[in-house]
């Protein structure tokens, strides 16, 4: 048999393909290019808490309890110079209508400034004290939470009065115990229980005073805290 004589093979060229490390690069150029655009990039000023309110001034009003006025007089200036100086608003008390007016000002650049002053001397009015009230102003994570012994049980008589005494204790040990366990500040007016602190750490405090109005022993609620103090300090 005759063989038919083979055709020349034709090799396809192979197309060039642009490796990152065989590139031309030309660091002038963009260098050039980045700088150009770090100067069109737009900087805007921070706008104050006036220019947020399409330059309208915020007002806020805080009514003084009838027992406050003593302790408002003899820390006025306490409670001025944080709210002036460091927060840039203005504030008077109102003695016609017995509340202390807060009111945003051209120097005021926070936007929560109103709100945290207004829970600032809000709490000095509950009954906190200067120096714990303060940290609502420095700190964002602290509440202010509010509510009554009957609240939980409906309790009159000597029995309400046996339900305070439990919470607040012998000297007030059993008060101070849950404080500092739960790094929270308790007030006890009257009836009415207001405690200062972070959402989780009220929480916890609440459910202790919850189990003291219940009933529960004192003992009980001590282990339960030192397990709580003792569980928060290995967190941190």
């Amino acid at each position: 048999p005759c063989l038919r004589p083979r055709r020349p093979t034709r090799f396809r060229p192979i197309m060039e393909v642009d490796h990152p490390e065989t590139k031309n690069e030309n660091p002038e150029g963009e260098g050039k290019h980045q700088t150009g655009d770090a100067e069109n990039k737009p900087n805007f000023p921070a706008m104050t808490a006036k220019e947020l309110n399409h330059g309208k001034s915020e007002y806020a009003r805080v009514s003084v309890p009838p027992h406050r006025y003593t302790p408002l007089r003899e820390n006025w200036q306490k409670i001025y110079e944080p709210i002036a100086k460091h927060m840039k608003l203005m504030i008077k008390f109102n003695p016609k209508k017995r509340c202390v007016e807060l009111k945003t000002s051209k120097h005021t650049t926070l936007q929560n400034a109103l709100q945290k002053s207004t829970e600032f001397v809000r709490a000095f009015m509950l009954g906190f004290e200067i120096r714990d009230a303060i940290a609502l102003l420095r700190l964002d994570d602290l509440y202010i939470d509010s509510f009554e012994v009957r609240d939980v049980k409906a309790l009159a008589g000597e029995h309400l009065s046996r339900a305070i005494g439990r919470i607040a204790g012998q000297g007030g040990k059993t008060k101070y115990t849950i404080e500092n366990a739960t790094k929270t500040r308790i007030v006890l007016a009257d009836t009415y229980i207001h405690l200062l602190g972070s959402y989780n750490n009220i929480n916890i405090a609440k459910r202790a005073i919850c189990n003291l109005i219940m009933g529960k022993p004192p003992g009980k609620v001590y282990t339960q805290m030192r397990s709580v103090a003792s569980r928060m300090k290995e967190r941190f």
